[in-house]
């Protein structure tokens, strides 16, 4: 019994079973959102990618909400448009990847797993809905869960003074 209490007196697996918990959390109630509203797709693996950033951690400004926003938003358009420009090819997929990283870095709006969605985008030949949902509502869900549970749970996010260091 000691080595168990123990355990919890470690901040940093203490840490982890609150990251792993509101990741379980949030990323279970996209997908049952998904499984019972067939007709829209919410959830998609760039959103775990998001979970990882916004639940281990969140004070990087790879994981602020901006980020997460328009990081996956702006991402899902470049695929969305480079898919109606010239179809699913290699080069749209690299075209709509490399499309999406240049607006990230212009716009100040990083986030690492938003990479995927331009892929999804053009591979699936996704309409611009995609962008609204599951891409803009997911990623809202994800941003309002993570403020109010890492709250919740002592940890300050977002972090205020992002300005300079997601440059």
């Amino acid at each position: 019994m000691i080595p168990f209490i123990i355990m919890f007196q470690n901040k940093k697996i203490l840490s982890a079973i609150f990251s792993s918990l509101g990741a379980f959390i949030c990323i279970t109630f996209l997908a049952f959102i998904n499984m019972k509203d067939v007709s829209n797709l919410w959830l998609i693996p760039p959103f775990g990618a998001s979970m990882v950033l916004v639940m281990s951690v969140h004070s990087s400004p790879l994981a602020h909400p901006k980020n997460i926003f328009f990081g996956h938003t702006l991402s899902a358009l470049s695929g969305v448009m480079i898919y109606s420009l010239i179809g699913t090819n290699p080069l749209s997929i690299g075209l709509a990847l490399g499309l999406a990283i240049f607006i990230m870095i212009i716009t100040n709006t990083i986030h690492p797993p938003a990479g995927g969605n331009p892929i999804i985008a053009v591979m699936g030949a996704k309409s611009f809905d995609f962008i609204i949902l599951p891409v803009a509502l997911g990623a809202i869900l994800i941003i309002v869960f993570s403020y109010l549970y890492n709250r919740s749970v002592g940890r300050i996010y977002p972090l205020k003074n992002i300005s300079k260091s997601s440059e």
